[in-house]
């Protein structure tokens, strides 16, 4: 069973588990880690990047990826990821202005920006693009944060490696069949709507040289 069908098949138990472990540990380790799988806030208007299976209707057609209010919605889940160039492996802490890749975890694909216009504001198009993890170029992203490690708690952006847009809110929602759902894109400038959180999901932990099997993973809940 391949990494990603086995977190679509078994997320839901492992976050329980670890919600139930993260009295004693959650707050162990404060960075993000490649492998961890983790929802992400955007801090000014309280959404969670999301996608589905609902393709866009104009522009290049590809999945959508939009922003809900929901905070239970499994669909909001995504995998931290090495670039296709240089691997991460899992427990590695993500450095400031490191390439990498989010990949969502119920579809297996990677969140991506090209130069077809989003369908609401007339801004960047950003879509799920690929399959079991793998795309293209145009997946990869580069994450800006203020020191040298990317902090679970503190509020980040991230720039489209291939065209520096950054990824961003502005508020405008979708009709049907994703009534409510708020519109995703990326946009040129820095503003208060490019700054995200990270919030629920499974974090993975480095694992110590020689401390035990690689094999067996440790993890804590957000």
């Amino acid at each position: 069973m391949d990494g990603l069908r086995f977190l679509r098949v078994h997320l839901p138990v492992t976050v329980l588990l670890s919600c139930m472990l993260s009295f004693f540990s959650c707050r162990e380790m404060d960075f993000v880690t490649c492998g961890s799988v983790v929802k992400l806030l955007n801090v000014k208007h309280n959404v969670r990047l999301h996608s589905h299976d609902v393709r866009y209707g104009s522009g290049s057609g590809q999945q959508s990826v939009t922003g809900v209010t929901a905070v239970e919605d499994s669909n909001s889940y995504w995998s931290v990821r090495g670039s296709s160039e240089a691997g991460c492996n899992r427990g590695t802490p993500v450095k400031c202005g490191q390439n990498f890749r989010l990949t969502h975890v119920n579809t297996g694909r990677n969140l991506h920006s090209h130069y077809f216009t989003s369908p609401l504001s007339s801004n960047q198009e950003v879509s799920a693009f690929g399959g079991n993890g793998e795309g293209d170029h145009l997946d990869e992203w580069t994450i800006l944060c203020a020191g040298s490690i990317w902090q679970r708690d503190e509020s980040v952006r991230f720039r489209h490696t291939a065209t520096d847009a950054l990824l961003s809110v502005t508020g405008e929602q979708y009709g049907r069949p994703i009534h409510g759902q708020r519109e995703v894109h990326g946009m040129m400038i820095s503003s208060p709507h490019s700054y995200w959180r990270t919030m629920e999901g499974v974090f993975m932990k480095p694992i110590e040289s020689g401390s035990r099997d690689f094999s067996s993973p440790l993890h804590t809940e957000f």
